[in-house]
């Protein structure tokens, strides 16, 4: 399921032009426009999901591809020995601000803790 207005949905739908690193079945990553790292890679399902907080029982799979295609990526992108961050933002608060569900891969910088 799409939601025709979602950026997301018309980037996975290639509606909208991105660097497109990596695609699946499930799962669209590209690159960020507004990078904060060296590396910054979006990964976000094909199927809209507003967000972590809306995972139901049958999103497993998808989870677990993500959590795949991050760790391939941070080889790929020679930032798995340094290391790297994956997040999800949840509601404005939080610093949500498509309401598609998305993973920051991140790395090639130190990182501070706590974030934000």
């Amino acid at each position: 399921m799409t939601d025709s207005s979602c950026l997301f949905c018309k980037i996975a739908a290639r509606e909208i032009p991105s660097d497109i690193v990596r695609e699946s079945d499930r799962l669209v990553a590209f690159r960020d426009t507004d990078p904060q790292a060296s590396t910054h890679i979006l990964i976000i399902p094909k199927e809209h999901v507003r967000s972590i907080a809306e995972i139901e029982e049958g999103h497993g799979d998808m989870l677990a591809d993500v959590a795949q295609a991050a760790a391939q990526l941070a080889q790929a992108e020679g930032i798995a020995e340094s290391g790297w961050r994956l997040v999800t933002n949840v509601g404005p608060d939080a610093g949500q601000s498509v309401f598609h569900l998305h993973f920051h891969l991140l790395g090639g910088r130190p990182m501070a803790w706590p974030p934000g």
